[in-house]
């Protein structure tokens, strides 16, 4: 973890106080105190979404909608302008990836990539991270997403009244998300993979014609 931080940037309080973990296979939560991603281990509780050693995701407190979530970089970075060019070569992969999470688990076709850089611009937190906001996609910019207790109608970004995350629910939704994000990135190790054994296959078969041809020239 990064040594990087100021001990009074709540996002620093996060990415100090949870250690890495393969996104591929997250730690199971557990009621143990003692659970790598427990979201008693801060004040507020944090529902830990992905954990590499460069960046660190978790649900928003004050959601816009159910499944709102932070993508930050775990060194102190005031604003965009701040991030080293790993960090940002890292954020852009998994923004693709935390919004294909979104997708995936809230059943959205429609979401918000939002960052803020600056009081001025409405950034609240001073260390750079980006929202990703699924959204119901009718034009209404209001309604709900998710099912059963997760249909709710939250507001658009400056409009309206928050309300403040419910930590159950928190638990429930950073599980399908981290779920969802360990998902997709097995199936893209997977079409990596297979795209190698066929390169490997192309580059054996121009061998083979190769050595072919040598033979039909003596």
């Amino acid at each position: 973890m990064s040594s990087d931080n100021d001990p009074n940037c709540p996002f620093c309080n996060i990415s100090t106080t949870y250690a890495p973990f393969p996104p591929t296979h997250p730690p199971k939560l557990t009621s143990s105190s003692s659970c790598p991603i427990s979201p008693t281990k801060t004040t507020p509780e944090t529902h830990l979404i992905l954990s590499t050693p460069t960046l660190i995701s978790f649900l928003d407190i004050l959601p816009l909608q159910p499944f709102h979530l932070l993508l930050c970089p775990r060194s102190h970075r005031p604003k965009l302008t701040s991030v080293t060019r790993p960090e940002a070569s890292e954020m852009g992969r998994y923004l693709a990836v935390l919004s294909r999470a979104v997708v995936k688990v809230t059943g959205s076709k429609d979401w918000n990539v939002v960052q803020n850089n600056g009081v001025g611009a409405g950034q609240v937190v001073g260390h750079v991270h980006f929202h990703v906001v699924p959204r119901r996609g009718d034009g209404g910019g209001n309604g709900g997403v998710g099912e059963g207790r997760f249909s709710k109608s939250y507001v658009m970004f400056a409009k309206g009244m928050r309300e403040e995350l419910d930590d159950e629910e928190g638990r429930e939704m950073a599980g399908l998300l981290r779920e969802a994000v360990a998902e997709i990135l097995r199936e893209e190790e997977g079409e990596e993979e297979a795209e190698e054994e066929d390169k490997e296959q192309v580059e054996e078969r121009g061998e083979e014609k190769k050595e072919k041809s040598k033979e039909s020239k003596l």
